[in-house]
């Protein structure tokens, strides 16, 4: 399974997109900074989230989301 998920800084409340075949993994990551473009940003509360079958599915969810 694959999520395009939806996370907001609880430091400036903005907004970031990602997907990830491991929701919670990926989730406590940003939280503990290891994300180099979203650790300055943590904290973040995940906001919002999809599921999907496929790979490529999520990451066509996930460009949409970013336009």
């Amino acid at each position: 399974m694959y999520y395009v998920y939806i996370l907001e800084s609880k430091k400036d409340k903005s907004i970031y997109v990602g997907y990830t075949n491991d929701l919670k993994r990926r989730f406590d990551e940003h939280n503990e900074r290891q994300n180099i473009s979203t650790r300055h940003k943590a904290p973040f509360q995940l906001i919002y989230y999809e599921s999907y079958k496929a790979q490529a599915d999520a990451k066509y969810r996930e460009k949409q989301l970013k336009r």
